[in-house]
Formats: C-alpha cells, sequence, structure tokens
C-alpha cells in the first residue's frame, strides 16, 4: 500500500512504526510450508537489494551522450534492475520477495539534477522525479536515506518522498528540536505462507551521519544524525517486540569500519559491520555508501555469536543483492534457519521496455538540454592523465574557483590576501572538445554537488594539506620502473581524495616516505613562508571534513556560495565565450624522484 508520511508523522512517530503489507494468499508450492505431521514446517524468501543508484534510470552517460560502458562492460540504471527484479519475482513468486534499496538516489546524473534544479520537482505543478516514477513502477518496498538526498535540500527531498509508495526510512535522521524521527525509522512487511501463519519482516532504515557536516547548510538546526550502532540497538528490540521475525537493516554506511571526516563527528561513517557486531537480532544487512561489491560477507554478532550477513550491490544499478532467507516453524513462531547473499550482474539483461517508455519524455528533453551549446575551447583538453600530471583541463576548473572568489572578495577585509584553489580528478574521462563546448561537456569535469567556499590557512598549514594529498600516491624508489597505472590510489585512496593546489609550485617525490615528499613548495618563486596567510577556494564536501584533510575544516571561513561548482563553471564558460588555456593553464606541481622529474 501506499505510505503516507504526513500520516506516520502526525499519529506513529511517537512509536515509530510504519506497517506495509505485502505479498498475497498464494505462493508457489515449493515455498509452501510443509503439511503438519510430515516434518517441521519451512518457508523461504528473498529480499532484492539496490544502493547508491545515483539518478540512474537509463543505461545512458549524459556527460559522453551514449551508452554507458566502462572497463567491465558494466551496465546501470533502474530499466535494468527492473529486468532483473521481474526474473526474481517469475522464479520466487512475487509474493515471497521484497524490494529495499540502501540509499544516494536522488543525485548522480544530469537526469536527476535536472528534475533538482532546472525543472524542479518543488515547482507548482512540477513534474514527478524520474527516479520516483521508476522505483514505483519497479514495486520498492522501502529504501534507506543517502546522504546525498540531502544535497539539493530538504523541501526536494520531501517532494520526491511525497511522490514515492514506498516509505524513506531513516531511524538515525532526528528533528533537531523534538529529538523525533524525522522520518519513518522502518517499515514491517507481512509474507503470507500458504498454510501457516504470516511472516512479519522488519526492514530498519540508517543513514549516514556524515550528512551533518556535508550538507550542514541544508540540515544545520532542522535534523540530527546520531550513529547508526545506537539507533539500531534502540529499534531492533522494539521490532522484536512488535512481532518481527525477521530484521533487515538497510543502512547506507559502508562496512570499513572507518571514517572519511576523521573527529569532526563522534560517530563511524562506515559502520554496518559494527551495528552488525554489536546490535543482536539482526538477520541481515544491505550495505550502501562505499560503491563497492561485496556478494556475501558474514559478521559474527559479539552477544550471541549469531553471524549476520551483508551485502553490498555495486553502484548505479550494475548488481541487484538478493538475500535469501529460510524460515522453519518452531515453538509457535517462524525462526530464522538460514541467511545467504548473492549479487546479478545487470549486464547481463536487457532494459525493460515498461521504464524506459514509462521516462523516454525525461530523458529526451534532458539530453537535449545537456547538449547546449555554451562555448568554444581552443583546444582539445583531457583528464586521462590528471591523477599523476597537471593538466589544463584540472586548471580550469581551479582557475574558475580562483577567479569566483577572487571576485567575491574584492574590495573586502581579505582582499589583499592570495587566493590558492584545490580540485580533484573527479572523473579520467572528462574532456572539453576543441570546437563546440556544451553543457555536458562542462559539467562532465565535475559531476558531484559540491559548491564553493573560501578558507583562511596558512602556508605551514597548506605544506601539511599537501603532505596528506601525497599519500595517494604509492612509494617508488628511484630507479624502479613507473607504471602510471600502479602509481595512484594508495591504500585504496580514491580519485577525487587526492587535491592537487593551483597558485602554488612543488614538486612531490614519490621516493620518501609519507609525510616527507612535498619539496620546493614556493609562491611566486619565493619559498613559501610558513606564517603567512592565503585564502583557499575548496568546495565544501572538503571544508567540512570529507576526506579528513587537515586544517580545513577549523580554518576561518571567509566566503560561501550556494550554488554548485558545477554550475559555476558553465556559467563561466558561456560569459567567456572562448576557453583558451593558453590563459590559465601552467605546471604547477610534478611528481619526482630525488629531484628528477617522473614524468
Amino acid at each position: 500500500m501506499a505510505f503516507d508520511r504526513r500520516t506516520f508523522l502526525g499519529t506513529t512517530a511517537a512509536t515509530g512504526a510504519a506497517v506495509a503489507l505485502t505479498g498475497a494468499a498464494s505462493a508457489p508450492a515449493a515455498a509452501a510450508p510443509a503439511a503438519r505431521g510430515r516434518g517441521p514446517r519451512t518457508y523461504s524468501f528473498t529480499v532484492m537489494g539496490t544502493t547508491d543508484l545515483h539518478g540512474n534510470v537509463f543505461n545512458w552517460d549524459y556527460f559522453t551522450d551514449r551508452e554507458f560502458d566502462d572497463k567491465a562492460h558494466n551496465d546501470v540504471g533502474l530499466a535494468k534492475i527492473s529486468t532483473l527484479v521481474e526474473q526474481v519475482r517469475a522464479e520466487k513468486g512475487r509474493c515471497n520477495t521484497l524490494l529495499i534499496d540502501a540509499g544516494d538516489t536522488i543525485q548522480g546524473t544530469q537526469l536527476s539534477y535536472y528534475y533538482a534544479k532546472v525543472d524542479p520537482i518543488t515547482a507548482r505543478r512540477g513534474p514527478v522525479h524520474p527516479m520516483a516514477q521508476a522505483m514505483n513502477a519497479i514495486g520498492y518496498d522501502a529504501a534507506a536515506l543517502g546522504n546525498h538526498e540531502f544535497n539539493y535540500g530538504i523541501p526536494v527531498l520531501r517532494a520526491f518522498e511525497e511522490q514515492c509508495d514506498f516509505p524513506l526510512l531513516g531511524a538515525n535522521a532526528l528533528d533537531a528540536k523534538t529529538l523525533r524521527p524525522a522520518f519513518a525509522p522502518y517499515s514491517m512487511h507481512r509474507l503470507r505462507t500458504p498454510h501457516g501463519p504470516d511472516v512479519k519482516v522488519a526492514v530498519l532504515g540508517l543513514t549516514n551521519p556524515g550528512i551533518a557536516l556535508w550538507d550542514k547548510a541544508n540540515v544545520q538546526g532542522r535534523m540530527t544524525f546520531p550513529g547508526l550502532e545506537e539507533q539500531a540497538a534502540k529499534y531492533v528490540p522494539r521490532l522484536r517486540s512488535l512481532g518481527a521475525d525477521v530484521v533487515i537493516v538497510s543502512a547506507h554506511s559502508g562496512s570499513s569500519g572507518t571514517s572519511s571526516y576523521g573527529d569532526q563527528l563522534p560517530y563511524v561513517e562506515n559502520a554496518a559491520a559494527l551495528v552488525a557486531e554489536q546490535v543482536p537480532g539482526i538477520d541481515a544487512i544491505l550495505v550502501g555508501h562505499a560503491h563497492t561489491e561485496i556478494a556475501e560477507y558474514r559478521v559474527a554478532n559479539r552477544a550471541t555469536g549469531k553471524e549476520v550477513v551483508l551485502s553490498e550491490p555495486l553502484k548505479w544499478g550494475q548488481r541487484l543483492t538478493l538475500l535469501d532467507f529460510e524460515l522453519t516453524w518452531e515453538r509457535g513462531r517462524w525462526s530464522v534457519a538460514k541467511v545467504s547473499a548473492k549479487v546479478l550482474n545487470s549486464n547481463t539483461v536487457a532494459e525493460d521496455p515498461k521504464i524506459t517508455r514509462l521516462l523516454s519524455d525525461e530523458h529526451r528533453e534532458v539530453v537535449a538540454y545537456v547538449n547546449q551549446v555554451i562555448g568554444t575551447s581552443t583546444r582539445v583538453m583531457s583528464s586521462a592523465e590528471g591523477p599523476v600530471k597537471d593538466v589544463p583541463i584540472i586548471d580550469l576548473i581551479n582557475h574558475v574557483q580562483a577567479e569566483t572568489v577572487r571576485a567575491a572578495l574584492a574590495g573586502g577585509e581579505w582582499a589583499a590576501l592570495p587566493v590558492l584553489s584545490q580540485a580533484s580528478c573527479f572523473s579520467r574521462t572528462a574532456a572539453i572538445p576543441a570546437g563546440q563546448v556544451t553543457i555536458r561537456d562542462a559539467a562532465g569535469l565535475y559531476p558531484f554537488e559540491n559548491t564553493l567556499e573560501a578558507r583562511l590557512l596558512t602556508g605551514a598549514q597548506l605544506k601539511d594539506y599537501l603532505e596528506y594529498s601525497a599519500r595517494y600516491f604509492v612509494r617508488t624508489a628511484p630507479g624502479e620502473v613507473v607504471d602510471p597505472a600502479r602509481l595512484t590510489n594508495a591504500e585504496g585512496i580514491p580519485d577525487y581524495n587526492y587535491d592537487a593546489v593551483y597558485g602554488l609550485t612543488y614538486d612531490i617525490d614519490i621516493s620518501r616516505p609519507v609525510g616527507e615528499r612535498i619539496t620546493g613548495l614556493s609562491f611566486r618563486g619565493a619559498a613559501v613562508d610558513p606564517a603567512a596567510r592565503f585564502v583557499l577556494a575548496v568546495n565544501n564536501y572538503r571544508a567540512s571534513g570529507g576526506g579528513n584533510f587537515p586544517h580545513v575544516p577549523q580554518a576561518r571561513q571567509v566566503w560561501a556560495d550556494s550554488d554548485e561548482i558545477r554550475n559555476t563553471i558553465i556559467g563561466w564558460v558561456k560569459a567567456k565565450g572562448t576557453v583558451d588555456p593558453a590563459e590559465f593553464a601552467s605546471v604547477d606541481w610534478r611528481l619526482t624522484r630525488d629531484a628528477v622529474p617522473v614524468f
């Protein structure tokens, strides 16, 4: 049945209950409990799960304007997931399945951006969000909130919530004033067995406490986000007392036990395995947020010794998790006898025409939007070598950011200070062509909805910042063969957590240990004074502690913008008309070994 948020918040917030009946009156014979007197009665069902869909409906890359493809030939999108879901329902019996998601749904593609910003779902008589349309048509039963759900502000999220026929769950998303749930903490689903009592399945939704930092501008004073473990410990016993035979957690939180924001919050970002270990009574966890594939991962609960099964399907609809449950009727109740998990690959099936037809108009509209010409470029620029070389296309991002901050500070207290800028290689396939430049070309440089800030740092702090960033490179001795493909992402550090700083000149000696790699740090030809003050143009993710870079989160904010950096780049290209790398590109950093350039 459809979920009414207003009804929930108005009548059941005190108990935190959200009930949805699923299933049908009959099921395939193979799944039916055994008749009385013929051994124990059993029942099997499957929970399907997705996560980190990030606005992907079609198997399409709006930044390249062609069908999505990667080195592994993965496919993406809900249209593919829909086909897999229908295959599983046909095999298991629709009444013996549930479909849930672990968050990060409405941000990530130009399709989702368009309906948040260009033709927003919050407008009067606005459209229905494509993700809501697709997920409703596929028949989702529940979805946890992801941190990126908050990127466009709470009004957009509430509008999306109203458009969904299923609840958005967040047991640790609380109203900042009342500390009561701001969203449904959980949903309860009843699966009807052919010859025995119904099975009650509870889905507890947990989101990421990093929201308090990453989307501070949208949630401060309005919502608070306590740790996953404490809220799970509060709700799991309650769900069992309400008669839940099976408890599943849908957690927008990775399983590594680490945090990318350091000590900025007293909670763990990637806490799914800790929840399994510390909170008794959980049968399985659908994991999200980390963008990794974990078909099946078992964690023993410390109190009971019981194994909890975790599974994380790959992002963007590339995989579908199947959590298979086997139950036995014992002592007047259903108990879980076995849980197993696996993932299905969406590149093995075709897109469901039901979904592609449903959203064909929206798709065409967005394709037309991203292909609008906004300027020209005098030469080709590519990010392919961006992780190992100072390339013009990253300089473009930094130049726009520095110029924007410099203009904003003009005539004010901080106008005399030099402005630097940080940027990462967000995509190794981003490119600006020679000739006409479109919205999708410019937007492809910056796939995230980050906004721009200006923070005050000293020369010594910038040195620390750069040393921390340089951890990204694998230590390579002089004379050792250099393979660019193996030189980066040391200790699993993603490309978006390697920052180059524009406006300074420096070498990164990859033969040295971490913390001792930055040499020749200078500004305008002179060694950087540790006490000198600089303004750093920095994205809000980094400024709020994302990546755990030193000093910036505590540094004084001297300016902030509410518009996305992506839009700032697009606007800059429109205003300039012609993009000429000769005006902004220079080689300010390089990789070395004993002062000898690597490249």
